[in-house]
């Protein structure tokens, strides 16, 4: 490696701050006693990577819903793994590196830039100029970030550089990876994606074919990467056909915009999902995801953190992946954003005292609107209002990532010890909380939910989350 950067790292590791204080998860390290771990990161200068072969020089117009005000922002994915003593003589860093120039061949738009459009719409220059891409060393084993690699990762922004100015959305790469060897012999693969043209279905696309050409097990991509823009683009004329209450614009008259915001990560293991259930009807638990069983629970335990008042309205958009909606099959390896998050609504008070059972509902009432003619209305929706932001005052929006396979990626090193969401909160909007799957201390496999709240609100929602599995009754 040539042209370090050098910068010392004293990562404070603290129970509070990386660890749920929840009464029912027992896999808690402790760590609040152990020294500050120091560790020296070394880094290359930037470099871009180029698709591998000539690629066609065109723009191509985003759709509708890849240009909406919300998916105008980045957002980072870690993936940590472990030497594997097969791999010896091996650098991660040069498998990457060329599989990333292959596999841009055939996913070419994503070496170009974003560029304005006409009437507020998003074109990407397809130019070749490349992503950018990061070489790196740590002076730290896998083993010293702890027994359960969870976010929020100490420094992150030290196993993702992302240099000043890269954080527009327009005319900075679309991708930027770098890779971070361990001196164990593991590494770390930290990227960041601009989601005004890919969604995570389509990054983790774009990684399976990456990772299968790093094995040497690839040539090309296991499927066609698919364009199809135009198929999410508003119709003529445009026609909104649903009542988007994840849009509302509305006015806050009082949870003033809070700022320090905290995040931490949740395990919901076997025993704490299971004594969540029980707080369910028997009925309703045999046909409630463990997804809208958790979002139901967070959301309302948020809401009782946050301490709203009790008449005014409340917000959780779920995030639906529509690709499987659509009767065209054209969208089925579809890479850019295919998706609509409506809006389960409810009164704060009357969500806080009602049974679980009300929420999940509401949850699962919303989830199924998604449709095809859900998202062609979304679609309209944006050009006929000027492609709004989500409603953000009283909400949250909610991923569930858990059967995206990121943590399923081998890149010739196995599967990644840790795989997905690097932080909570999207761009701006710190209220977006991540479903990824984990493991605990113990080994048991569950599910992590990033969480961000205002540092003052997160100890009252941690206290929410424990008082609520200790009620006997559903009238919590």
């Amino acid at each position: 490696m040539q042209h370090y950067t050098h910068s010392l790292l004293t990562l404070r590791f603290s129970t509070l701050f990386f660890h749920a204080p929840m009464a029912f998860s027992h896999d808690l390290e402790v760590e609040s006693s152990s020294p500050p771990l120091v560790f020296d990161v070394r880094r290359s200068e930037p470099e871009l990577v180029a698709p591998a072969k000539p690629t066609p020089r065109e723009n191509k117009l985003l759709s509708d819903i890849d240009t909406q005000a919300g998916l105008r922002i980045q957002i980072p994915i870690i993936q940590f793994y472990r030497n594997n003593q097969s791999m010896a003589g091996k650098d991660p860093v040069k498998a990457i590196r060329h599989a990333l120039a292959e596999t841009l061949v055939f996913y070419y738009p994503l070496a170009g830039r974003i560029k304005d459009g006409p009437d507020g719409s998003l074109v990407v220059d397809c130019n070749e100029e490349g992503v950018m891409f990061i070489e790196a060393d740590a002076d730290i084993t896998l083993q010293q970030f702890g027994h359960t690699i969870k976010p929020p990762f100490p420094n992150f922004e030290e196993l993702l550089y992302q240099p000043p100015g890269s954080e527009a959305v327009t005319n900075t790469p679309i991708f930027i990876i770098q890779v971070t060897r361990l001196k164990c012999g593991g590494f770390i693969l930290a990227l960041r994606f601009n989601h005004t043209i890919v969604d995570g279905v389509g990054v983790f696309q774009f990684a399976t074919t990456m990772a299968g050409i790093a094995r040497g097990v690839l040539q090309e991509p296991p499927f066609e990467p698919l364009w199809h823009r135009d198929l999410l683009r508003a119709r003529d004329p445009p026609r909104v056909t649903f009542n988007h209450r994840e849009y509302e614009q509305l006015t806050d008259s009082g949870d003033a915009v809070q700022q320090n915001f905290e995040q931490r990560s949740f395990f919901f293991g076997p025993a704490e999902t299971a004594a969540i259930r029980a707080l369910l009807p028997r009925d309703l638990d045999q046909h409630a995801t463990t997804f809208e069983v958790l979002t139901s629970y967070v959301w309302r335990c948020r809401t009782r953190a946050l301490q709203f008042n009790p008449k005014e309205d409340v917000r959780m958009m779920c995030i639906v992946d529509a690709r499987g909606k659509f009767t065209s099959a054209l969208l089925t390896n579809y890479y850019g954003s295919c998706f609509g998050f409506p809006a389960s609504v409810a009164a704060a008070g009357e969500l806080s005292s009602e049974p679980l059972e009300y929420a999940v509902r509401l949850i699962q009432k919303a989830r199924s609107e998604v449709s095809e003619e859900y998202v062609h209305s979304v679609a309209d929706l944006m050009a006929t209002s000027g492609r709004p932001l989500f409603t953000v005052v009283r909400s949250c929006l909610v991923l569930d990532t858990t059967d995206i396979g990121f943590r399923d990626l081998d890149l010739g090193w196995g599967k990644a010890v840790y795989g997905g969401m690097a932080v909570a909160g999207a761009g701006t909007f710190p209220a977006v909380n991540f479903h990824v799957p984990s493991q605990n201390a113990k080994g048991e496999e569950g599910i992590m939910v990033l969480v961000s709240l205002p540092s003052q609100v997160m100890k009252i929602f941690a206290k929410e989350l424990d008082d609520n599995l200790v009620k006997t009754n559903t009238t919590i």
